[in-house]
């Protein structure tokens, strides 16, 4: 019996794809017509299925974007890999001055839908012939032709990691105005807002390499079976410089860009790898670690580097001797590779700031800094604005129309002053009063730095370096020590949950209570006995300032219409605070509310309960949360920061901090209206499909076999 009904389906099978599909001869749009003609005419076999509901499913996820940023003033298309990206509908950028469309939606095909695509590429190779034999130039038929060729000349049977090889790609227009720097871009999907990743509007041309296929798996003891094969005419791209490189990295690869430079042009040559892609969970050491070496044109290597500093992504300055062609070259470190192995390379005569002094100031006074870097010369920075809250803020600087590169830079409200050498030791201590923050240098390798001050018996002080959360080289040592020279507190690195991205806790923090009244010395170094100009730091001295912050884990939810969903809230406590903290929503949107919720002196992490009940479907909005907590006889209220949560190479993890909390409210019963009305089926083949139905006897296919073709139509035409 089985037999006989696998041979009955068999035959309607058959029956369907080279009936159904096969244009009409004479009809130039046919090839656009025949799609929608054999979901209705599994409609007719089935007798109509109804609308099914998709369930929700989890959060849709972005792991890599390419090329991840355009110039201002041009359009581009890129490509977002990701996963759970079905049914993408739109695509949001940070800031203003940017606009995305989303042009395509390319999921992983199954072996069904590759068998599917390469029925319709010989049907309609087959019509594109006429009596004669001549080539048709239906332009709908090429159109498809050529979608159907590119969708399975992409196809990769095992990726080496399926939670990125779902691809959208998107257009994205930069007006001429756009302010230059990192954005955020965002996908929005009926289940939810991804994730945000990193897309930059540069100001020099772009230059894109072809995007790379996705990486197969590599198989062990047959490695190279996975490496690219890229055509010859690829392997070296010739640039004009100044301009920005895009490119991806695959398994053994070495990128390469040739150019033209001059005597005397400095040319700073800036990386931007795990600035775009934080972390890569799979891949020791845990991001893509770029090796960029330049070449002249004998080939020899004339400059090398393979980080900045403490960053992973490597920045040199080169002022080129003579007149000639040089190369550019940039790989992995360990010759890893993948699509998400994305990099901006930026080659130009470019301001670019190295370090800066101060690292920060008071908040309200006018503060005067000291850049240095390159191509700086009659520079503007552009500081916080005079009326800029505590925090930490971001100072670049102009020159000749062009914008340097980003650093950190701190307000806060206490009292500062300046490092006075030579203070080396307890003899020649510089005297401070407290509450206080020192802004120093450690100006040499040895180099000590000693401050006294005053103290009482059972006085309570803070002391704590900041520096390497403002992008100093310094890695802090700190001691405090009485008059007779006995050591009553020690740091070297000290964690601060808040530091994001920072995979080095290397600045010094301690909290202790005086024992007697009298003289006290706070010592600092660098730990591995380092120094220079650009060894900054702010030193804070005072009593405790019990304070928190918040975060909020994940930066976008979905909640389904009339229901509810969690954010996980984590507190920083500083200095002490161990009080409790309420949770909730700050004027929060119409149809959006919360339960009462609260992190108790003992909590380090609880969830809110955000609610939808009659809020707008399917639409995004951006909420705000906050946490109010009594501290002293003041209520301070703190705005929970939204972040990811974020893996570094298996184990460590790091919230990671983001511009906006994105939420969707989604209904899953929804279906979008079609973006075009399916044209009438003839008569004569509706009967055909009744015929053959009823000569098996039965339905030709079951009811899942239909809704999933439907889907895969759908989807793929």
């Amino acid at each position: 019996m089985k037999r006989t009904k696998d041979r009955q389906r068999n035959h309607c099978r058959s029956f369907f794809p080279f009936t159904l599909f096969s244009p009409t001869e004479g009809e130039g749009t046919s090839a656009g017509h025949f799609f929608a003609d054999a979901k209705r005419i599994l409609l007719v076999l089935l007798g109509g299925v109804a609308a099914m509901a998709v369930p929700a499913e989890a959060q849709p996820y972005v792991g890599f974007v390419y090329p991840a940023g355009a110039q201002r003033g041009t359009t581009a298309q890129i490509r977002l890999g990701g996963q759970r990206l079905e049914g993408v509908s739109g695509a949001i950028v940070s800031g203003s001055g940017v606009e995305a469309r989303v042009v395509e939606y390319r999921w992983m095909l199954t072996n069904q839908e590759v068998q599917l695509m390469r029925e319709q590429r010989r049907l309609l190779q087959r019509g594109r012939r006429g009596e004669g034999g001549e080539a048709k130039t239906d332009p709908v038929t090429q159109r498809i032709l050529a979608g159907i060729e590119d969708r399975l000349e992409g196809r990769v049977f095992r990726p080496a990691n399926r939670s990125i090889a779902n691809l959208v790609l998107v257009e994205v227009a930069v007006a001429p105005d756009a302010e230059v720097g990192p954005r955020e871009i965002r996908l929005v999907t009926p289940r939810g807002v991804t994730n945000p990743m990193a897309f930059h509007v540069g100001q020099y041309p772009e230059v894109a390499r072809k995007p790379m296929k996705t990486a197969p798996f590599p198989v062990l003891g047959n490695e190279e079976a996975a490496e690219r094969k890229r055509p010859p005419e690829e392997a070296e791209a010739r640039v004009d410089v100044p301009c920005v490189v895009n490119g991806q990295v695959a398994a053994g690869e070495v990128n390469r860009y040739r150019f033209q430079a001059t005597k005397g042009q400095r040319l700073v040559v800036s990386v931007q790898a795990r600035a775009l892609v934080p972390y890569i969970a799979d891949a020791v050491p845990g991001w893509f670690q770029p090796v960029i070496v330049l070449h002249n044109a004998q080939g020899r290597e004339v400059a090398y580097a393979d980080v900045f500093r403490f960053q992973p992504d490597p920045v040199l300055h080169y002022e080129v001797p003579d007149d000639g062609e040089y190369v550019l070259t940039i790989s992995d470190a360990l010759f890893r590779g993948r699509e998400d192995f994305v990099y901006r390379v930026s080659i130009a005569e470019q301001p670019f700031i190295t370090h800066l002094f101060p690292l920060g100031g008071a908040v309200g006074d006018e503060v005067s800094v000291e850049l240095s870097g390159w191509h700086l010369e009659g520079a503007r920075p552009a500081m916080p604005p005079s009326d800029a809250a505590p925090g930490v803020y971001f100072v670049t600087a102009s020159r000749d129309g062009l914008v340097s590169n980003r650093v950190p830079f701190a307000l806060d409200t206490l009292p500062e002053c300046f490092e006075v050498e030579p203070n080396d030791d307890a003899s020649r201590a510089q005297a401070v009063e407290l509450p206080v923050i020192v802004n120093g240098r450690i100006d040499r390798p040895g180099d000590w730095d000693v401050f006294r001050f005053e103290g009482r018996a059972g006085q309570v002080v803070v002391a704590e370096v900041i520096a390497r959360r403002l992008d100093s080289p310094l890695d802090s040592v700190l001691k405090l020590t009485d008059a007779d020279g006995n050591l009553l507190a020690a740091n070297d690195d000290y964690e601060d949950p808040a530091a994001g991205l920072n995979t080095h806790h290397a600045d010094s923090y301690f909290m202790v209570a005086l024992p007697h009244d009298g003289t006290y010395y706070v010592h600092l170094t660098d730990a591995t006995f380092k120094g220079g100009e650009e060894y900054g730091y702010r030193l804070r001295l005072s009593a405790p300032r019990p304070d928190f912050e918040l975060r909020a884990v994940p930066s976008s939810i979905a909640i389904r219409q009339g229901r509810a969903a969690a954010v996980s809230v984590y507190v920083i406590r500083r200095d002490g605070f161990d009080g409790p903290v309420r949770l909730g929503l700050r004027d929060p949107p119409e149809g959006f509310s919360s339960s009462p919720a609260t992190l108790g002196g003992d909590q380090e992490m609880a969830r809110l309960t955000v609610r939808a009940q009659g809020a707008d479907v399917n639409g995004t909005i951006a909420l705000c949360i906050e946490g109010r907590a009594t501290i002293g006889d003041e209520e301070v209220v703190r705005e929970a920061v939204p972040a990811d949560d974020q893996m570094q190479a298996f184990l460590w993890r790091h919230l990671v901090p983001v511009g906006e909390l994105m939420v969707r409210v989604f209904d899953p019963s929804y279906q979008p209206e079609p973006s075009r009305a399916a044209p009438p089926v003839p008569e004569e083949v509706l009967a055909a499909a009744r015929k053959a139905a009823k000569d098996a006897g039965q339905p030709m296919f079951t009811r899942q076999e239909v809704t999933r073709r439907l889907r895969q139509l759908d989807a793929l035409y």
